[in-house]
């Protein structure tokens, strides 16, 4: 089934998406709007950035030294012109006002659209920063940063960034050393500070692609006695332009003091640009000094609470561009399978070497990497829409659902952006496995996805640090009470699925594994030492996203057994069994090393190594 019709059923047959016209902010929208954004995307996708997905995986950003010996960097024509056609499309702004300038589409609309860009190429149609850039002045920001800086980041005039880590501390970023020092309290565009310090693997840091592109640093604002104050409390954010601004959003023709010191040559992501940046080391003085001006957004020492704003949401657009790559070499493994022939079916006539070979697709282990490929990325491509719907509700939805919708996304946002992250590569590798040896060349399209899918485990938050969030934090919130709304969730799909004959064996097993991993939670923390009850967070955390895959898949078999809207076809009981029958029992060894609190990996001496 094809991406759109995969959309189409998800967004108005299982999450009911033209029911949100009816609430005031969406009122002027319908499922025709909704259907003309999802066809414009699907016709840019399809245009401007699918046929050069290789392309950029060749081409690979490299610099040229200007003529004052600053190093600027060059991209195909083509990363330009895919740019350009999406933020012309209106899509950097499809959340925002009208009187913004926006569309006022739901969040749920927005990713389902922007779904058809990963899936063409994630390499180019890496714009979730610039959105989430802005978005966090939006929540954050002054009123005149807001209108100089977030306005012509959704109008496409500027891209954005994020820029946390630095050479000697990634994800630790109690530990950064970039320091702040006030110049000037009272500028308009906020108090205005001369920033020093190194950043690195900064996604878009350098390029041409815009006029001009406005950084997000989280720096540390020295005391009284010039020394930083250790720990996260002291961390704040600063709005750094590449060129400084006035104002009105006009260019005043100075350049920041921030300089590109390198590129980054990424396994994946190779059309994307991921650079080193040097901040204040005098290469473009400004007012003839050294030091990058950059303009605080909020108050000092809240730099962190505002940047995760961003990166929560970049987390989920991370779990959605895992699924699309995930999904992209499904489909290019199936039309393989269903092409290439390959041997002859083993029984009867298996061995005559006269009789004709069979298409890839007749052999069973094939179909069993297909249909692992389905359930997967399918299967968290839903999760993800109703992570998104769930993003809607939290702001639209009346006091007591949007509080829910709150509570529910902290403990679905690191699932969401891991679960994705590691099984969909997984899929990525089945993919390569249907194509054979050929899958492992340059000549088929499945290697890239891989290589490109690689990225997701690591970034906005490793595997490890998203585990260690869900069990240390996410499931022990407000007493535990994001866990059992969970549940309820859960409980009131079981109920519906156990009035289908056909999904009483699914309800039985999910119901078993709800009640396992509710206990598994309570024996993590039974003694309340969290060296123990993280010691197997990841285990936990796998766990955890098997049981909500597990239920969302049957929760779109029971819609799917409510609804033959699409030619008629049952389309989803397939893969639910198999995720159901292959995939769910997994959960049994990773719950039992945390139950036991086993502390094999966390005992274990270097020596050992």
């Amino acid at each position: 089934m094809a991406l759109r019709d995969t959309l189409d059923f998800l967004l108005y047959d299982w999450l009911n998406a033209q029911a949100l016209t009816g609430r005031e902010r969406f009122a002027e929208h319908s499922r025709e709007t909704f259907d003309a954004v999802l066809d414009t995307c699907e016709r840019i996708a399809r245009e401007k950035y699918a046929p050069f997905n290789r392309l950029v995986d060749t081409e690979e950003p490299r610099t040229e030294t200007d003529a004052d010996g600053s190093l600027r960097v060059v991209l195909p024509k083509a990363t330009h012109e895919a740019r350009l056609a999406y933020a012309e499309s209106g899509m950097l702004a499809a959340a925002q006002d009208y009187e913004q300038g926006g569309m006022q589409l739901p969040y749920l609309l927005e990713a389902a659209a922007n779904a058809f860009f990963g899936k063409a190429s994630i390499s180019i149609g890496a714009n979730l920063l610039t959105v989430g850039n802005a978005n966090l002045l939006m929540a954050h920001g002054s009123a005149l940063q807001q209108q100089v800086f977030a306005a012509n980041e959704f109008n496409g005039r500027w891209t954005g960034t994020m820029c946390l880590s630095e050479p000697q501390a990634g994800s630790s970023l109690s530990d950064v050393t970039t320091r702040a020092v006030l110049e000037n309290a009272t500028d308009p565009l906020g108090p205005r500070y001369r920033l020093r310090g190194n950043k690195m693997w900064i996604s878009g840091g350098e390029h041409e692609l815009a006029e001009n592109i406005v950084h997000l640093v989280l720096a540390k604002i020295p005391g009284e006695d010039g020394k930083l104050v250790p720990g996260v409390k002291g961390i704040s954010l600063f709005i750094v332009p590449k060129k400084l601004v006035d104002t009105d959003g006009r260019l005043t023709g100075v350049r920041n003091d921030v300089a590109l010191a390198g590129l980054n040559h990424k396994l994946g992501w190779r059309g994307t640009t991921n650079t080193l940046l040097n901040f204040g080391e005098g290469q473009f003085p400004v007012d003839g000094q050294a030091g990058a001006v950059g303009y605080l957004v909020g108050k000092p020492g809240e730099g962190l609470r505002a940047m995760f704003h961003m990166m929560n949401e970049a987390r989920i657009a991370i779990g959605m561009a895992a699924t699309m790559l995930g999904l992209a070499g499904y489909e290019a493994s199936l039309d393989y399978a269903k092409t290439r022939t390959q041997g002859r079916p083993v029984g009867v006539g298996g061995k005559d070497a006269a009789a004709p070979q069979v298409r890839l697709i007749e052999h069973t282990d094939i179909k069993r990497m297909l249909l692992a490929q389905k359930a997967t990325c399918e299967g968290a491509l839903a999760l993800l829409l109703y992570c998104a719907k769930l993003v809607d509700e939290q702001h639209t939805a009346d006091a007591a659902q949007a509080d829910e919708a709150r509570l529910l996304l902290e403990v679905l946002t690191p699932i969401a952006k891991s679960w994705p992250s590691e099984n969909c590569l997984e899929a990525n590798s089945l993919a390569i496995q249907i194509h054979g040896g050929y899958g492992y060349t340059r000549d088929f399209p499945v290697e890239q996805y891989w290589r490109d899918n690689r990225l997701n485990m690591i970034h906005e938050g490793t595997h490890g640090i998203q585990a260690m969030d869900l069990l240390g934090r996410k499931v022990l919130m407000e007493g535990g009470r994001g866990l059992k709304l969970l549940g309820a969730r859960i409980q009131a799909t079981l109920e519906r699925a156990r009035a289908q004959p056909g999904l009483a064996e699914h309800a039985k097993a999910l119901a078993a594994a709800l009640a396992r991993l509710g206990s598994a939670t309570q024996a993590a923390w039974a003694n309340g030492e969290p060296t123990e009850a993280l010691a197997n967070a990841v285990p936990y955390m796998q766990a955890a996203g098997h049981v909500v895959i597990a239920w969302i898949w049957l929760d779109l078999a029971v819609t799917q057994g409510a609804s033959k809207s699409i030619a008629g076809q049952d389309l989803q009981t397939p893969a639910c069994t198999y995720f159901y029958r292959y995939e769910l029992p997994k959960i049994d060894a990773w719950l039992r090393v945390v139950e036991s609190r086993d502390m094999t990996c966390a005992d274990l001496p270097e020596s050992a190594f």
